[in-house]
């Protein structure tokens, strides 16, 4: 096969154009501080590393949202957070209805049943030591319900076949399979409890280019067989384009633009998303051409442990004014674009580079 913690306040999510009626996942204000801890025997925190600072956003049945930005913008611990892999600092994650960060560790084993995640590397998220049918299976240790004993080696070689590996080569080490194999087992053993959703962090970001197509195909597919809902994580704006039905931007621990796939990609308002965009590779020969030159971004992401004051994108922006300095920006669609953008001075940039100021 060819490589193929609850808070008693809280914010509540942004409305944007999409899929309508109650999502299936809600977070509510989520924010994860890790603590900046000095000294040798008795350590004292002295600061706080903001690494997600009040995100909200829904996710529906069915639905792929896609979570973009640089990296240390957050996205990752996001999805570590919603699986309680870290604590969360502040803030609700409502599954059906139900607040994932207040779940006993026996529920939230329960939980985890629906909710799965394919890790970014596809080398250290497999234990070397065991067999592909061990990790397939392993789940199903945990959950002792969901798949008889005696039925559990057949049912690891039909998942194994369902992502395009070969069902003979169940009991095989990872170290003897290339590295779009390897993440092909790791959506194989995300599948094994049949989740309703699946977290995937960065799934295709260590793999080669032809690679990733093929793995992003392999996502898609599965998704319409099985009717997964997917918030999928990447850095890459071409692949979260691919893939996504609404994308959200992040930027320093914040969500600074949501909207629909055309509204990200072809009227984005927010100067960070237009710089992201600017600098990705266009297919189409027409608007490339058209393309206005790249917007470089100023300066380094500023330290998540000292954000700046007002607009946390302010350090960087072309079009930063004396009031972001002071001024928090809200996300919300502040000019009637459409959709909702944290920028208190919003301008519409097509894909062509026509701008619209407010």
């Amino acid at each position: 096969m060819s490589d193929t913690t609850s808070s008693e306040t809280v914010t509540r999510p942004v409305s944007s154009p999409g899929p309508t009626g109650d999502p299936l996942l809600r977070v509510e204000g989520l924010v994860k501080h890790f603590p900046i801890r000095q000294g040798i025997v008795f350590k004292r925190t002295v600061g706080q590393v903001q690494a997600v600072d009040g995100v909200s956003f829904d996710l529906h049945e069915g639905e792929t949202l896609g979570l973009v930005g640089e990296s240390g913008s957050g996205k990752s611990t996001v999805a570590r957070t919603l699986l309680r892999l870290h604590e969360p600092t502040a803030g609700r994650a409502l599954f059906e209805g139900r607040n994932l960060f207040e779940m006993s560790a026996s529920e939230m084993r329960r939980a985890r049943r629906d909710i799965q995640i394919i890790f970014q590397d596809p080398y250290a998220s497999l234990d070397p030591r065991m067999t592909v049918r061990d990790i397939i299976t392993e789940s199903w240790e945990i959950h002792r319900d969901v798949v008889p004993r005696n039925q559990r080696a057949d049912r690891a070689k039909v998942l194994l076949e369902r992502v395009g590996l070969n069902p003979d080569h169940i009991n095989r080490y990872p170290h003897q399979f290339s590295g779009g194999q390897r993440q092909r087992i790791g959506v194989a053993r995300a599948l094994a409890l049949e989740p309703r959703i699946i977290v995937a962090d960065e799934p295709v970001s260590a793999l080669d280019v032809s690679v990733q197509a093929q793995v992003i195909n392999l996502l898609e597919e599965i998704q319409d067989d099985f009717g997964l809902s997917y918030l999928f994580i990447a850095h890459d704006l071409s692949v979260v384009r691919h893939i996504s039905d609404r994308v959200a931007v992040m930027y320093l621990g914040r969500i600074v633009e949501i909207g629909t796939e055309d509204e990200i990609y072809e009227h984005p308002v927010h100067p960070y998303t237009q710089a992201l965009l600017s600098a990705t590779p266009l297919t189409d020969p027409v608007k490339a051409r058209h393309r206005p030159d790249r917007i470089l971004l100023e300066g380094d992401l500023p330290s998540p442990s000292h954000p700046p004051s007002g607009c946390r994108f302010r350090t960087r922006c072309f079009r930063a004014q004396a009031e972001c300095s002071a001024t928090d920006p809200e996300l919300i669609d502040r000019e009637g674009h459409g959709h909702p953008s944290a920028c208190l001075f919003p301008e519409v940039r097509t894909a062509w580079g026509e701008t619209s100021a407010s």
